[in-house]
């Protein structure tokens, strides 16, 4: 099998399992926003707001490392894959502790589930992030199907046990015992995950904790710089949930939670694609044109997947948030109310951005040039926080959606105004034009059609699946027809 058809091969794989999970996640939300109301559901969103920036504080980047370092193959594999493992057990273990006091200590959680919740989901997080790092031994491997496998069957675990919690065991107002229940499924489906992905990793690498100190201390100085940056990343991604939460209460929160889940859903495209694309880029960085060649494959990909999801999420933003929440998260213009679909419309345009960003970042940690990061992220934290304390007192949530777009304007330009001080590059500007000219007619298709067909066959707002459909048909059909893929894809050629 050729090195494209696996990195492919591989996304596919995981975008397919994560699709799986993403139909999931929206069963789980419809779920709990229906139980808890947009108050209860705000504080089920802080509790795992407040736990991302922990766990990535845990991560510090060590998965990205690992792959880095067994795929490069200058120490052994099992060597590399235990002490990243004896890592991540103890930094997870201290983030979560840390986690579950700092939540009982917060004023404005106190009255609230929250505290409770983030003791019982931290043990989620925990087994999250260990999950990840023997999945690094796939990922490797380019064997991520198993891996999918694991988290897609603890998913479904989860799910069904918080359907129990809902409809059989806590029928009617929620309380504290209930919303911990809901915790604990999460815990459930994690804790499988976990467990099936290290009995598939196991057979590719020795998977026991190790604590040589001297690579630790080696590890550890090269992530760092990297692990700041993905905390800073956190920090600008993350931080406007928290604002919100203490500036304008849970209730605001929870109209921005089902946007910013549902670009958690698909901002994790791009993450799979650029860890497929990294064992590659990272053994081929002394051959010039074989770098240059993958860095346009991979810029026309993230921007050929992020563009129609975008102009869809826009143009889709009020049926798609109707169908997956209650009638109270959606807009009422006319009462001056703002809902969560307002805030998804801006949220598509933050996440194509990202998309494209996300192909320079990889790139500097490929380079070992993760320090520049901390600076990129640094900035950007900065400039995120100083901006929502600005617009969240004034425009709410709707103001902390417009920093995020802001955010990842100003990662864009400086990630790759560094990136092509270190690489050659080019952006091929015929399929960016092409790619948006596709783009834009698949707007117009869905954009026209969204009406007609509401009242067709009784669809009403599950009109959505079809104009999907139509849209993607005339998106891909129109790419094949401006001949955007490249010849050796289509042959299935080498790099």
């Amino acid at each position: 099998m050729t090195t494209a058809k696996k990195i492919l091969g591989n996304t596919v794989i995981q975008v397919a399992g994560r699709g799986i999970m993403a139909v999931t996640s929206i069963g789980i939300l419809k779920s709990i926003s229906h139980f808890l109301s947009v108050e209860g559901y705000g504080q089920y969103t802080a509790v795992y707001e407040f736990l991302g920036f922990f766990g990535i504080a845990a991560d510090f980047g060590l998965f990205t490392i690992g792959v880095r370092e067994m795929s490069r193959g200058v120490r052994d594999r099992n060597f590399v894959a235990g002490n990243i493992l004896g890592m991540r057990v103890v930094t997870a273990a201290v983030a979560m502790a840390l986690a579950v006091v700092g939540a009982f200590v917060i004023p404005a959680y106190q009255g609230t589930f929250i505290p409770e919740g983030v003791s019982i989901a931290a043990f989620a997080v925990f087994f999250a992030i260990l999950q990840g790092t023997v999945s690094s031994v796939l990922q490797v491997e380019l064997k991520m199907q198993y891996a999918t496998l694991a988290l897609v069957s603890g998913k479904l675990l989860s799910f069904g046990w918080m359907l129990a919690v809902i409809f059989y065991f806590f029928v009617g107002e929620p309380n504290q015992t209930s919303f911990n229940q809901l915790m604990i499924a999460g815990l459930l489906g994690n804790l499988f995950s976990f467990l099936a992905t290290y009995y598939y990793a196991a057979r590719y690498a020795k998977l026991l904790p190790c604590f040589d100190k001297v690579y630790w201390k080696e590890v550890i100085v090269g992530a760092f710089p990297y692990g700041i940056a993905l905390v800073l990343n956190m920090v600008y991604f993350h931080i406007d949930s928290l604002l919100i939460l203490f500036i304008k209460g849970p209730h605001e929160l929870g109209f921005y939670g089902p946007a910013m889940r549902i670009l958690e859903i698909l901002n994790v495209i791009p993450v799979f694609f650029m860890n497929s694309v990294l064992p590659v880029l990272s053994r081929s960085l002394t051959e010039k044109k074989k770098v240059e060649r993958i860095l346009q494959l991979c810029m026309n990909f993230l921007y050929m997947a992020g563009l129609p999801m975008a102009i869809g999420l826009y143009l889709l933003a009020y049926p798609i948030i109707f169908i997956i929440t209650q009638p109270e998260f959606m807009s009422q213009l006319d009462k001056g109310i703002y809902g969560s679909d307002i805030a998804l419309q801006v949220l598509a345009i933050a996440m194509c951005i990202s998309f494209s960003s996300s192909l320079y970042n990889y790139s500097l940690v490929a380079l070992g040039k993760q320090s520049k990061l901390l600076w990129i992220n640094g900035g950007a934290a900065v400039f995120n926080i100083l901006i929502n304390l600005w617009a969240i007192p004034r425009w709410g949530f709707r103001g902390a959606a417009w920093t995020t777009v802001a955010t990842e304007v100003f990662i864009l330009l400086v990630a790759g105004w560094t990136a092509r001080r270190f690489l050659a590059y080019k952006v091929e500007w015929g399929n960016f034009v092409k790619i948006s000219a596709a783009g834009l007619a698949m707007g117009m298709v869905v954009y026209f059609l969204k009406d007609p067909t509401y009242h067709l066959w009784g669809l009403q707002n599950f009109n959505v699946a079809l104009l999907t459909v139509l849209g993607a048909g005339v998106y891909i059909g129109l790419l094949f027809a401006f001949n955007v893929f490249p010849e050796e894809v289509r042959k299935k050629v080498q790099f």
